[in-house]
């Protein structure tokens, strides 16, 4: 991969982060990237993912704390709309 599409990439991530929470530093983008992807090997995978939750229960309440936290972001955001 060259270094123009992981920059590429990373703008397109600072947007999305952006667009969904209304926040694109650093921490919320990695906290974006990270809940995109558990959410997609959830429903792609599930029997990896229960595993995984099993083996590590406190990794899979620190992504339940990032997921509640970006949903009421975006609830927020999508209020300041209206």
């Amino acid at each position: 991969m060259t270094k123009d599409v992981q920059e590429k990439f990373q703008a397109l991530l600072q947007k999305y982060s952006e667009l969904l929470i209304g926040e694109n530093d650093d921490q919320s983008v990695d906290e974006v990237k990270m809940w995109a992807l558990y959410s997609h090997i959830a429903k792609t995978m599930p029997p990896l993912v229960k595993h995984w939750n099993e083996m590590y229960p406190d990794a899979k309440e620190e992504l339940k704390r990032i997921s509640f936290s970006i949903k009421e972001k975006n609830q927020n955001l999508r209020n300041k709309k209206d």
